[in-house]
């Protein structure tokens, strides 16, 4: 029981123990002494010098208590603190031997072995960093190689937990409300049906080497994907874990589908018809009559307007076949430039922003073929390529100063080989594959060939935290498994570590939330591009005192996310992990009002570094985060101060080296971290035990 309690206490304990027993020797010898001489006059004389005496002595050790409490066992803790953060969290500033100056030689021992340490340690770091320099390039080659192959590459452990994704990965699972985490379920982004089903099929193979392909869906449906799948070889001692490729066929899908509807309309509208035909035909044979030229006349024109409308279909769905692609217009228009530049041919290009459907490689093999026709052909300057969105198209014009083209000339460029060899492919052919037409104009001095291609989309720029590079951790596969977070081990666990900034210190009196952020540790480390940063319209304006602190105006939220759909967001990006904060109690309570207006609930663990820092530390040091950054060496530039992610990343950092100290203690699960900052819920109060308000709302 003794050994719960801090060396302080055991040392106060101490000093009660030699004041209660000095008290209760010297009223053992007054008492002696009293009945010796056994008179009763000398009773009040004893009892005043029993009393005198014995506030002599609470006096006495309470001073020494003091003195020792002050300059020994306070400095002691903090020694202890001092060295343990040094050797388990990585600092490498010099213990402060002045604060122990009255241990003796103590302090300066354990700064010269700290200082060992750090330098053996430090040693260390740079043999491995040379030994491990060129297995680190060559990492990064296949990183850089595997984030932008084509499909989306993924491995998962058995129980369908994502272990490795690459960028693809990323942009094609993610929405806006749930990007893809390491460590989340696959079956978050995938519906699981075909998964699960291909899974068990490759468990119960006799071949170990197999490979299956399916088809799946996104939860919403808005996304159709093919899939391989294969168990993984090298897979940490999880026989059930397997690699999975995945690639968009939604656009394929809906071509074929396309022209299945169109191949179905065929049957049913021209078979009808000729039909008619035919029977008509019969009866007036029969008769021995003369056919109706008008009724022939009638039923053959109807068939001929199925026929062109049926035609004109089929030739939109030629367009849908492989091996179109969207293509960028300005990728295009520099490919073209580049082209012609081989044919000392200038060219200049005013290319939108759009995404084209096309084979790129025949488009600019066509306007290439036909800009070195009208350079030869024609005394044509200064060409020019536009391409612009009209209507539902883009149009790709080629323009020239010079005469314009006479029809038979087009005609004739179109139909001959573009490779110059007999039966090469011709312009008419790629026009023909992109159901278009190329269309001559000109007027006086100027003129110019265009085309029009469908479908089109708008580009917009990629996000400035879009991942583009893969994000693994193989540990993962062999990573335990617990049905109960609370006994889990502090390294199995994922946590999300948050901060937010509001437009006041005071919930209850309608503050709001105005910017939120948060990072992902999994296994121990934090992930690299698993982030959320968010500004929030708080629905009010934001005091000019507040926006001095963190930086936050009215101007850059006017068109930010709500606050509903920020916490939810939150709350999505949470799912699953230990939810860190410093002083969590404030900008928890933020989140918890609007649990009942969102049908949402966070049951998650929730860990604060305020009062982690306190089982590290004890409470006679200060654990503000600009206190603890300092304390552990975590790097938190003035500028990113009291910023919603700057804060977030300097708490992520304080909680790794908090984590470890306990961990180098013996407090290796999650249910003993609690239990422990317990012990000091005076400080603080215990977020995990929510408050009345809060559970109201």
């Amino acid at each position: 029981m003794i050994m719960r309690i801090g060396l302080r206490g055991r040392i106060l304990l101490f000093f009660v123990a030699i004041a209660l027993g000095s008290i209760v020797a010297l009223g053992m010898g007054l008492w002696f002494g009293y009945h010796r001489q056994g008179s009763p006059d000398m009773l009040n004389a004893f009892v005043q010098g029993a009393v005198a005496a014995g506030f002599g002595i609470l006096a006495l050790v309470a001073g020494v208590w003091f003195l020792f409490d002050t300059h020994l066992a306070r400095p002691m803790e903090q020694l202890a603190s001092a060295l343990r953060v040094r050797t388990h969290a990585d600092v490498a500033e010099d213990i402060d031997a002045a604060q122990a100056r009255y241990l003796g030689d103590l302090a300066e021992a354990a700064a010269s072995a700290t200082a060992t340490l750090s330098k053996s340690r430090n040693s260390l770091a740079e043999t491995v960093a040379r030994e491990t320099a060129r297995l680190a390039s060559d990492k990064n080659k296949l990183e850089h190689l595997l984030s932008d192959v084509p499909p989306a590459v993924l491995l998962c452990t058995g129980r369908h937990h994502i272990v490795f994704y690459n960028s693809v990965a990323h942009r094609m699972l993610s929405g806006q409300k749930s990007p893809v985490c390491l460590g989340k379920n696959l079956f978050d982004y995938l519906n699981d049906g075909a998964i699960r089903q291909v899974h068990q099929r490759l468990l119960e193979s006799a071949l170990p080497g197999s490979i299956v392909e399916f088809v799946c869906n996104s939860p919403c449906g808005s996304k159709r994907l093919a899939g391989r799948m294969r168990l993984a070889r090298d897979n940490g001692g999880d026989g059930a874990a397997y690699v999975m490729t995945l690639r968009d066929v939604t656009g394929e899908v809906e071509a074929y589908a396309r022209r299945d509807v169109l191949l179905s309309e065929i049957f049913e509208r021209v078979r009808p018809t000729v039909g008619a035909l035919a029977a008509r035909i019969g009866k007036d044979e029969e008769r021995e009559g003369t056919l109706s030229l008008a009724a022939v006349k009638d039923e053959v024109e109807q068939l001929d307007a199925i026929l062109g409308d049926l035609a004109t279909r089929f030739e939109g769905c030629r367009a849908d076949g492989w091996p179109m692609a969207p293509v960028d217009a300005r990728e295009l228009a520099a490919s073209l430039q580049r082209l012609l530049a081989s044919e000392s041919i200038p060219l200049d290009v005013d290319a939108s922003a759009l995404a084209i459907r096309c084979n790129a490689f025949d488009i600019v093999s066509l306007l290439g073929h036909v800009a070195q026709r009208v350079g030869t052909g024609t005394d044509a300057a200064d060409l020019q390529l536009t391409i612009r969105e009209t209507g539902d198209a883009a149009e790709i014009r080629l323009g020239w100063r010079g005469r314009a083209l006479t029809e038979s000339e087009l005609k004739l460029w179109l139909a001959e080989p573009m490779d110059g060899n007999p039966g090469g492919l011709s312009a008419n052919a790629i026009l023909a594959a992109h159901a278009t037409a190329l269309v001559h104009e000109g007027d006086e001095g100027t003129a110019s060939v265009g085309v029009f291609l469908r479908p089109i989309q708008q580009l917009d720029a990629a996000p400035a935290d879009t991942a583009f590079s893969v994000v693994y951790d193989f540990d993962l596969l062999s990573r335990a498994q617990s049905e109960r977070m609370a006994e889990s081990r502090l390294d199995d666990l994922a946590y999300v570590v948050f901060d937010t900034e509001t437009t006041g210190l005071f919930p209850e009196r309608d503050d709001e939330i105005v910017q939120i952020a948060a990072v992902r540790i999994v296994n121990g480390k934090r992930v690299p591009g698993e982030t959320l940063d968010l500004l929030v319209n708080p629905g009010r304006s934001i005091p000019r005192a507040s926006s001095a602190i963190h930086g936050v105006t009215d101007a850059m939220v006017a068109d930010a996310i709500s606050v509903q759909e920020a916490v939810e967001r939150f709350h999505t990006f949470a799912s699953g992990a230990v939810i860190v904060a410093h002083n969590a109690p404030f900008d928890m309570t933020f989140l918890w009002r609007r649990e009942a207006e969102l049908g949402i609930r966070f049951v998650n663990p929730i860990l604060d570094t305020v009062l982690l820092s306190a089982a590290v530390f004890g409470l006679t040091e200060t654990h503000t985060l600009d206190d603890l950054v300092i304390r552990l060496g975590v790097d938190l530039p003035a500028s990113q101060r009291h910023t919603a992610m700057g804060d977030t990343l300097a708490t992520a950092e304080v909680f790794l080296k908090l984590k470890q100290v306990l961990q180098a203690r013996g407090i290796e699960r999650l249910n003993e971290v609690l239990t422990e900052v317990k012990r000091y819920d005076r400080l603080l109060q215990d977020i995990n035990q929510r408050p009345e308000t809060a559970e109201t709302g």
